[in-house]
C-alpha cells in the first residue's frame, strides 16, 4: 500500500467512528480536502451544501494530524449552538474538544492549560474572542504558533459581500498572516456565491484548493403561499402547521413577531415556543434540545436560530421573507438533514417585509464624517476610551459604533485595548466606492428575493443559480415543478381569531432606569439611577408589530403629517385605556415639530374621553436643534432634548399626569419630560403614545 492509500484507509476508519456506521466512506471531495490538509499541509476552501459532511473533513483531518504529532485544531465558529453540536460530534469519535466563548469565562484558564499540556485535540473559539485584548495578546499568539490545523467555519462571514458579514471575522485575515508556514487551513461554508468564494479564497492566500460542489438539497420541497393579509398568513399557519412533517422552525423577521406568533399558535392548540437572540442562554439550549428531540412541534424563531443548529427537522416555514435568496437558502437548510428524506419548506411573504429590510439596511457602515469624528476623538483623548464614553462624542448607536470600531481595528486605524479603544495614528481612507457597491449588492439581493417569490420557474434551481451553482437544474420537487401542492385555504375561525389577536392593542412603554454614562463630557451632571422616572406607560404597538404596526408604519411614513388620528387607531387608544385604567388628574403633551396637529388632536380626544384638562406642554424652545437630533445614541439624545425642550405647564402639587406623544423612539424625551414634571410637583407621570419605534 502507498502512503496515500494508508492515510485514506485510516481516514475512513475515523469517519466510521465519527458517524457510527461501518459502511461509511469518504466522498471524493472530502478526501481531496483531507489529503490537502494532512499530506500537503496546504489550504483549502470547501463550499458544499448543508449536510454534505464538512465537519467530517476537519474532524478526520484532526485525528490524522494528531497521530502525526501535530498540535490541536483551532476551529473558529460563529454560534454557540454550532459549538455545542460540534463538541458532541467530536466526542463521538474520541476527540477531546472544548470551547472558549463569552458564556464560560471561568473555564478559560483550565482550557488554555489543557491545550498547552496536549490534553485537548480541538479548541472552538468564537470570532469575538479574536478581538478580546487579553485573548488576542496573551492566548492567540501561542495558539497560532502551536496549532496543527486552523478551521474557519461559516467562512462566508469573512467577506463583506457575504449575506452574513461579521466584522470580527475580518481579524482572521491577520491571524492567517501570522501563522507559521506548514500549518494547514480549512475554510468551509454552504452559502457562498462565486463572488464571495473568490473573496474568501483570496484572503486565504495563493495556492488555495477550492472544492465547490452541487448545492442541490434533494430532501427539500420548496413552495410559496401568497396571502394578502397578515391575518390570513397567521391563520394558514394555525390551520396547516400540524400537517407539516415532524418538528421544525417557523422563522420571523423580528423578535416582537416571534412572541406574537407563538402566543397565537399556542391559543390554537399548537405546542410551540418563541426563540430569539434575547432568549436567555440556558432557555435557548433547552428549547434547541426539545426541538431536536421532537418534544415540540416548532420554534418560532428569528435568524438567531441559524448557522450550526444541527437536527433532523421536517419543515421550515418563513413568515416573512429574508432580504436575500442566499440568506433564505441558509435558513431553509435547517430542514431535511440527517435521516429526513422529505422536508417541506414554505414561504409566507408579506408587504411589510420590505419595511423591515429597509430598517436593517439603515444600519450600514456610517458616513465618513462620523468615522472621522470617532478617530479625531480617540486621537485627541490620548488614552483608551470605552464605547459608552465614545457615544457621548459621536452620534452613533452602540451596535453600529462597535461594528465600525471593529472594522477600523482590522484596518489598523484603532486598536482595542484594556479599557476601551485607542487610535493607532495610522492613516486610514474611507472606501466610499466599496461601501456603495456593497449597498448596491444588498439592493440587488432584495430584488432577487422578490423575484424568487414571483417566479413560476423551479425554486431550487433559482436559489442554486443565485449561489452560482453551475449544475443547477429543475428539481422536480417544488410547487412550480409540481412536486409540492400547498393549499391556500384558511378557516374563518382561524382568520377571525388571528384578526382579534392582532387587533388587540397595547404594549408597555418601559421607563428608562439609568442615565447614560459619560453625560458629564457633554456638560450634563446626571448619572446613575433615574430617581424621578416615569411610571410604565402604554403605546398602541411597536412599528415592527404584525397587527397595528402596519397602520402605524403607514401613518409615520406619510410625507404629509395628518391632522388627526385615524379612526382605527382612536379605537385602539380607547381599548388601551379600558384595559389600563390609568388614574390621572391632568394631561401634558410633548410638542412635535413634525406632527404638531396629530399630537394636539390625540391629546384633545383624550381630554374629552377622560374628562381631564390639558395643562401644558413639554415645549420646543430651541428650533436650531432638529427633530431626532442625537437619536443614534443615548448620551447624544439626552443632550439634544435638554437643549431643545422645556416644560411649559402649571402642575398642581401631587397631580398624576398623562404625558402624551405620537411616537417613542429612544424614550429619552419622555424621560426628561417626566423629570421636569416631577420637579414641577407632579406626583406621577404616565406616558401614552401611538407607537413605539421598536
Amino acid at each position: 500500500m502507498t502512503p496515500t492509500t494508508d492515510v485514506r484507509a485510516a481516514a475512513e476508519g475515523h469517519l466510521r467512528a465519527l458517524v457510527g456506521r461501518e459502511d461509511a466512506v469518504l466522498r471524493e471531495d472530502q478526501w481531496s480536502a483531507i489529503s490537502a490538509l494532512v499530506e500537503q499541509r496546504s489550504r483549502a476552501l470547501v463550499v458544499q451544501k448543508t449536510g454534505w459532511g464538512k465537519s467530517a473533513v476537519y474532524f478526520v483531518a484532526t485525528l490524522l494530524l494528531r497521530s502525526q504529532g501535530a498540535g490541536p485544531t483551532v476551529i473558529i465558529s460563529p454560534l454557540l449552538a454550532l459549538m455545542r453540536n460540534q463538541i458532541e460530534a467530536a466526542e463521538r469519535a474520541g476527540i477531546r474538544a472544548a470551547t472558549i466563548n463569552s458564556t464560560n469565562i471561568e473555564d478559560w484558564s483550565a482550557i488554555e492549560r489543557g491545550v498547552h499540556a496536549g490534553e485537548l485535540d480541538v479548541l472552538l473559539v468564537s470570532p469575538e474572542r479574536l478581538n478580546n485584548p487579553g485573548f488576542r495578546d496573551a492566548v492567540l499568539p501561542r495558539l497560532a504558533a502551536t496549532c496543527g490545523l486552523l478551521v474557519i467555519d461559516e467562512a462566508h462571514c469573512i467577506s463583506d459581500w457575504g449575506h452574513d458579514f461579521r466584522p470580527d471575522y475580518r481579524r482572521i485575515r491577520t491571524l492567517l498572516g501570522e501563522l507559521p508556514s506548514g500549518i494547514p487551513v480549512l475554510a468551509t461554508t454552504a452559502t457562498a456565491n462565486a463572488r464571495v468564494t473568490a473573496d474568501v479564497a483570496e484572503q486565504l492566500g495563493e495556492g488555495v484548493l477550492v472544492l465547490r460542489g452541487s448545492l442541490d438539497r434533494e430532501s427539500l420541497r420548496l413552495g410559496v403561499v401568497r396571502l394578502p393579509t397578515i391575518e390570513q398568513r397567521l391563520a394558514w399557519l394555525a390551520d396547516h402547521l400540524a400537517e407539516q412533517p415532524g418538528s421544525g422552525i417557523v422563522y420571523c423577521l423580528t423578535v416582537a413577531a416571534t412572541q406574537e406568533v407563538a402566543d397565537y399558535l399556542r391559543s390554537r392548540g399548537h405546542h410551540v415556543a418563541a426563540y430569539s437572540g434575547q432568549t436567555e442562554t440556558t432557555e435557548r439550549q433547552a428549547l434547541e434540545a426539545d426541538l431536536a428531540a421532537g418534544r415540540i412541534k416548532a420554534l418560532i424563531a428569528t435568524s438567531a436560530l441559524g448557522m450550526g443548529f444541527d437536527a433532523a427537522l421536517g419543515f421550515v416555514v418563513n413568515l416573512g421573507a429574508p432580504s436575500s435568496p442566499v440568506a433564505y437558502y441558509q435558513q431553509v437548510g435547517r430542514a431535511g438533514r440527517g435521516t429526513i428524506e422529505d422536508a417541506s419548506v414554505v414561504l409566507l411573504p408579506g408587504a411589510e417585509d420590505r419595511d423591515i429590510w429597509a430598517y436593517f439596511a439603515s444600519l450600514a457602515f456610517p458616513r465618513e464624517e462620523l468615522v472621522r469624528r470617532t478617530l479625531e476623538v480617540l486621537e485627541q483623548a490620548g488614552r483608551p476610551l470605552s464605547t459608552p464614553t465614545l457615544e457621548s462624542y459621536v452620534e452613533l448607536g452602540r451596535s453600529r459604533l462597535e461594528t465600525m470600531l471593529k472594522v477600523l481595528d482590522v484596518d489598523g486605524a484603532v486598536r482595542r485595548v484594556q479599557g476601551g479603544w485607542e487610535a493607532t495614528g495610522q492613516s486610514w481612507s474611507y472606501d466610499a466606492d466599496r461601501y456603495a457597491r456593497v449597498a448596491e449588492a444588498r439592493a440587488l439581493e432584495q430584488r432577487a428575493m422578490l423575484d424568487y417569490i414571483a417566479t413560476d420557474a423551479c425554486r431550487m434551481r433559482y436559489l442554486r443559480e443565485q449561489l452560482d451553482d453551475p449544475d443547477a437544474v429543475d428539481c422536480g420537487r417544488c410547487d412550480n415543478c409540481g412536486g409540492l401542492r400547498l393549499s391556500v385555504d384558511t378557516s374563518p375561525a382561524a382568520v377571525e381569531e388571528a384578526g382579534a389577536r392582532l387587533a388587540r392593542p397595547g404594549v408597555v412603554i418601559e421607563p428608562r432606569k439609568m442615565w447614560p454614562q459619560a453625560l458629564p463630557n457633554l456638560g450634563i451632571e446626571l448619572k446613575g439611577k433615574i430617581a424621578d422616572a416615569a411610571e410604565p406607560g402604554r403605546a398602541i404597538a411597536r412599528l415592527t408589530d404584525l397587527g397595528h404596526g402596519q397602520a402605524l408604519r403607514e401613518l409615520f411614513r406619510s410625507a404629509e403629517a395628518p391632522a388627526s388620528v385615524p379612526v382605527s387607531l382612536v379605537r385602539a387608544v380607547v381599548e388601551i385605556l379600558g384595559d389600563w385604567r390609568p388614574h390621572v388628574d391632568a394631561i401634558v403633551t410633548v410638542e412635535s415639530a413634525t406632527r404638531p396637529e396629530l399630537v394636539t388632536d390625540l391629546a384633545a380626544g383624550l381630554s374629552r374621553y377622560l374628562q381631564r384638562p390639558i395643562v401644558g406642554t413639554f415645549a420646543l424652545v430651541d428650533p436650531t436643534v432638529p427633530p431626532g437630533a442625537g437619536a443614534a445614541n443615548s448620551a447624544q439624545r439626552v443632550a439634544a432634548v435638554s437643549r431643545r425642550s422645556a416644560l411649559r405647564a402649571e402642575i398642581a402639587p401631587g397631580a398624576r399626569v398623562l404625558l402624551v406623544d405620537d411616537r417613542v423612539v429612544t424614550g429619552w424625551t419622555m424621560t426628561l419630560a417626566a423629570r421636569a414634571l416631577r420637579a414641577a410637583g407632579a406626583g406621577g407621570v404616565l406616558p401614552l403614545a401611538l407607537a413605539l419605534e421598536s
